[in-house]
């Protein structure tokens, strides 16, 4: 890949909730803003969920995953 993704983020109030802001090529090219969402779910669970900003102003979710820790 030839694009370097820069973050930039900050935990909610509840410090569950990882929000990462980043600008990027969509898969056509063109330039625009991406939110990766980490929310920690209980002692070995986490999910991932990332979204992107459309031309009429709404995120939309376009992959997300569950980590689940081994014992």
């Amino acid at each position: 890949m030839h694009n370097f993704w820069v973050y930039d983020g900050a935990l909610d109030g509840t410090g569950a909730t990882l929000n990462l802001d980043t600008i990027g090529p969509d898969i056509a090219g063109k330039m625009v803003k991406y939110r990766d969402v980490i929310e920690l779910k209980s002692e070995g669970r986490r999910t991932l969920t990332s979204h992107t900003l459309g031309d009429d102003g709404l995120w939309r979710r376009f992959m997300a995953a569950t980590y689940l820790r081994r014992k």
